[in-house]
């Protein structure tokens, strides 16, 4: 009987740990392949949340999010933005491919329209979709308020807040929450505030919430800046954000 109990437990877990799994989806920018992912659950007419990496391309602070938004009952769909052959091997390399990205934004606005067309593709409602990101993603979130895309909602996770001196500022009418470490020294305090100036310019719908005690990636568990009570807050968060919009 004890025999038979084991088995059953184990068996249960098994079925679960196959039914959540992230599935490889190929797709294209003209003759530069794209692989993202998307969780199991593609294909159910649910809300969705796309979910835009950081530097370093997909990693698994990202697939673990996805995992995670699936289990809330979401759609999620990890972008691939650099592409096929152009994964950073380093943090060099990743610096030197973000920043060609965050200066041809317009390049990055269409990679992430891409990806947004596949997360509809998998079966998420139109009207029901939110993008969040961490680090270079979440400075890709605020380009996607900034596009006008029709979201309705972006959540950049200590992302970076600039943007260059010559873009106007624009209408945005998705809304937006920010998460942003107190103590993340890759973003100037004229950066915060020129991103508030922005938001009150557009008269958008958002709110920023900075995390004490917290580096840049507070929220990734490989991170020597990792601060566990803080990243916990911030997702809840999130999710509180995303159930307000989505659900």
């Amino acid at each position: 009987m004890k025999k038979l109990l084991i088995l059953s437990v184990l068996l249960g877990l098994i079925q679960s740990l196959s039914a959540q799994s992230l599935k490889a989806v190929n797709y294209a920018d003209g003759s530069q392949e794209l692989n993202g992912l998307v969780t199991s659950n593609a294909g159910k007419n649910l809300s969705g949340v796309l979910i835009l990496p950081a530097w370093m391309g997909i990693d698994e602070e990202a697939k673990a999010a996805a995992l995670q938004l699936e289990k809330e009952g979401y759609i999620a769909f990890v972008a691939d933005i650099y592409g096929k052959g152009n994964t950073p091997t380093d943090f060099g390399s990743a610096a030197k491919i973000a920043t060609q990205f965050k200066t041809d934004y317009q390049l990055y606005q269409k990679r992430i329209s891409l990806a947004l067309e596949q997360l509809k593709a998998s079966g998420a409602q139109s009207n029901k979709i939110a993008v969040i990101g961490y680090c270079f993603g979440g400075t890709g979130a605020l380009e996607v308020a900034r596009a006008g895309f029709d979201v309705a909602g972006i959540v950049s996770i200590h992302g970076g807040l600039s943007k260059a001196s010559d873009r106007p500022n624009g209408p945005i009418k998705t809304k937006i929450l920010v998460e942003n470490p107190a103590e993340d020294k890759s973003v100037k305090r004229e950066d915060f505030d020129k991103l508030v100036q922005e938001m009150n310019d557009a008269k958008a719908d958002w709110q920023i919430i900075t995390y004490a005690n917290c580096g840049h990636t507070f929220t990734n568990p490989t991170s020597k800046e990792y601060n566990e009570v803080m990243a916990k807050r911030a997702w809840n968060h999130t999710l509180l954000f995303l159930g307000e919009l989505l659900k």
